[in-house]
């Protein structure tokens, strides 16, 4: 299994795939994060820029101690998206490559294969994770030293929750994406369908669901709403939110059910690629 998480971690280190990924998510959360509230604080009440937001509420949103929850916010549904799309790729490539019949041929179990894809998935969602803190936190300094603002840093313990409250969406998205592309058993088909998911039919799902009161709070449990909750719970600013940003269910039931969801992706995606034939 060791070999097999080397193997995994070396292939994606060289996978252009991901770096694109890598590269559009740190774009936008740049520019939807940061770009466009400063714009927007810049250009003053008069612009449109603002969605009639006062000035201190957009400059407190881009300020180094607001990095943590703002964060959060911008990987529900962006990050969250591009991520799954990375686990479907991951998985489903392998299928139209045929390199899932060449490594189950050469000795390693189903089990341990795709335990390396896992791992090496994960680990690349820690990474990218604890990046874009890194590059949120540098630019909202820069901005506050602009600005001749006090430059105030989040608190360590703030600043942790902020960064495992991304790895658990982004976490949870991409072994959705690690599943879906297995059960397609290719990669655009896999991409399509979560984008699909993530985009349309929760959405939908949860229009529907808060018109059926007590009958529908199980969509009070969607994927997309306890991540959208766990950001929710972060949050101490007012203004404007990110989309997906919600207040549903509290923090620790979004974090109970993202850490289900990552638990029963996992197991559907190894009892899968050991019951059904790759070709």
């Amino acid at each position: 299994m060791i070999a097999s998480i080397r193997a995994e971690l070396v292939r994606l280190r060289g996978w252009p795939t991901l770096w694109v990924l890598i590269g559009v998510w740190f774009g936008l959360n740049l520019t939807f994060m940061y770009a466009l509230n400063y714009i927007g604080y810049a250009a003053g009440d008069s612009s449109n820029v603002t969605e009639g937001q006062p000035r201190e509420e957009l400059l407190a949103q881009i300020m180094p101690a607001a990095v943590p929850e703002e964060f959060a916010g911008g990987m529900v549904v962006f990050g969250g998206a591009l991520m799954l799309i990375f686990g479907a790729l991951a998985t489903g490539s392998g299928y139209g490559w045929g390199t899932w019949k060449t490594v189950f041929a050469q000795g390693p179990s189903r089990t341990s294969a795709l335990t390396g894809t896992i791992v090496g998935v994960l680990a690349v969602v820690v990474a990218v994770v604890v990046g874009a803190f890194v590059v949120d936190l540098s630019v909202a300094t820069v901005i506050a030293w602009v600005e001749s603002q006090p430059i105030v840093l989040p608190s360590i313990g703030r600043s942790l929750t902020g960064i495992g409250s991304g790895i658990a969406i982004l976490g949870m998205w991409s072994m959705l994406g690690v599943l879906i592309g297995i059960a397609a058993r290719g990669p655009a088909l896999a991409v399509g369908l979560g984008l699909v998911w993530v985009l349309v039919l929760e959405n939908v799902l949860r229009f529907f669901g808060s018109m059926l009161g007590g009958a529908g709070v199980m969509m009070d449990y969607l994927p997309g709403t306890a991540a959208g909750s766990l950001a929710g719970s972060l949050r101490t600013l007012g203004g404007e939110t990110t989309p997906g940003v919600l207040n549903t269910i509290s923090g620790s039931a979004a974090i109970l059910a993202l850490a289900a969801y990552l638990a029963v992706f996992v197991t559907a995606s190894l009892w899968l690629i050991r019951r059904r034939d790759v070709v």
